[in-house]
């Protein structure tokens, strides 16, 4: 198979720092401009400074003996990855392009690789889609960064089943001590059901919620429960809250649109298991609107992030108000927050902290690219829960999409496994004019 040159673009190198080492045998080639815009990003907190810096680091060490003339080879079954310095210059993309971006000269290039240098098999990858549709244009082939992006996101892992007409004898017994059935009395072989999923059985007459334990290899039935004054509203609710309180379900993932509680019962069911825990953290990334950085914000930091933060505090609030302000669970929050027990901040500013006995939430999770998740998730210490929260289809970055984005991934990648468990919340809880313009707007 002919070895192709892939063109890399800025925004994947943002995107993911480990991306030169997913083109398997291929050539990596990245203009000296997308070293120069790089550079632009590597100061401040938030992630795409991180992966900036982690990508120069990188470089750093590849290149360590060699000039950039020469091509550092990327390691077993991997191929040469390229500095290239010039040839970004073209007048027939000037002459389609007047404009002097960055874009442009990396488009340049890959045009001259194939029209001046004769190099077949010139591929640009970009998350742009605008830089795709101008490449092909100009004759340029161009695709997107495909590591961490799922097939189908409409096939998706809801964690969840509903199954109707079910023999009501079968949902008496689970009605009756022990409470739970062996996975070869249900329904479906054990080899089509995901660990720790959760199902609806109906009959006419009666219902029952249920959940696969796949240490015992049993159907359990499960009980709506209480977190900090929070009750669920939902059999979805009740099945999150089961896996939010389940300590030998470390990582769990809610997805599901805005007013489906999640991050609500992921916080309630914190503060109930606090005693189990060191610490809550409660994160979420800083995504200003138009993707400006923070820094153009007015005022200083806690000004510029406290807008950002709100919603978390908004959850904490709906928790604390069911209680009157002289009542335990009210000031026992209070006290939390003072002796740093309890943490909200963005997630940026947790990066580098350990992570062991924490119950760690992070909110608005689809704005994270498979890279960053897998970068979180690798931090995790011992008796530690992180739970991810967010839509899949509510993405606030302009490089990301409901099939490319960390939290739709880690759903597509986890499922299956013991110690994991996802529910997709549909059913919203806010008041019916919110939830009419969420299902019609």
């Amino acid at each position: 198979m002919a070895v192709k040159n892939f063109v890399i673009d800025t925004n994947v190198i943002l995107h993911d720092s480990n991306c030169i080492y997913n083109f398997e045998n291929n050539n990596v080639l990245i203009p000296i401009v997308v070293l120069e815009e790089i550079d632009k990003f590597k100061k401040g907190d938030d992630l795409k400074n991180f992966q900036a810096r982690e990508f120069i680091r990188r470089i750093d060490e590849l290149y360590s003996d060699i000039s950039f003339t020469e091509g550092a080879r990327l390691g077993e079954g991997r191929g040469i990855l390229k500095i290239a310095v010039g040839n970004d210059n073209s007048e027939i993309v000037k002459s389609y392009f007047m404009e002097n971006i960055i874009d442009h000269r990396i488009l340049a290039y890959a045009y001259n690789l194939i029209h001046k240098d004769k190099l077949e098999n010139v591929i640009i990858v970009t998350k742009d889609i605008n830089l795709r549709m101008k490449a092909k244009a100009v004759g340029v082939p161009a695709e997107d960064y495909k590591t961490g992006t799922i097939k189908n996101i409409d096939e998706l892992y809801t964690g969840r089943r509903f199954l109707e007409n079910v023999n009501i004898n079968l949902i008496e017994k689970l009605y009756n001590p022990p409470f739970e059935i062996n996975i070869n009395e249900f329904l479906i072989p054990e080899n089509e059901v995901y660990p720790n999923e959760y199902f609806v059985l109906k009959s006419d007459k009666s219902s029952v919620l249920v959940k696969y334990d796949p240490f015992t290899k049993k159907i359990i039935r499960i009980d709506k429960p209480i977190a900090y004054g929070i009750k669920p509203k939902n059999a979805e609710q009740t099945f999150a809250m089961n896996a939010l309180l389940d300590n030998n379900i470390p990582i769990v993932t809610l997805s599901g649109k805005a007013g489906t509680g999640k991050t609500l019962l992921a916080l309630s069911c914190a503060l109930e298991r606090r005693s189990d825990y060191k610490q809550i953290y409660l994160a979420r990334p800083v995504i200003p609107l138009g993707n400006k950085d923070i820094g153009y914000l007015p005022g200083d930091i806690k000004s510029k992030i406290d807008p950002y933060m709100q919603p978390l505090w908004d959850n904490l609030k709906v928790i604390k108000n069911q209680f009157n302000e002289n009542d335990h669970n009210f000031t026992k929050v209070n006290e939390m927050l003072d002796q740093k027990k309890l943490v909200i901040e963005p997630l940026a500013y947790i990066r580098g902290r350990s992570l062991e006995r924490i119950f760690f939430i992070v909110d608005e999770a689809q704005n994270l690219t498979p890279h960053e998740i897998k970068t979180i998730i690798t931090r995790v210490g011992e008796k530690t829960k992180i739970v991810f929260t967010g839509d899949p289809y509510q993405i606030d970055t302009p490089y990301l999409d409901s099939k490319s984005n960390g939290l739709s991934y880690l759903i597509e990648k986890f499922k299956g496994q013991k110690i994991y468990a996802s529910i997709n919340l549909e059913k919203g809880e806010r008041s019916e004019l919110a939830e009419l313009a969420s299902n019609l707007l």
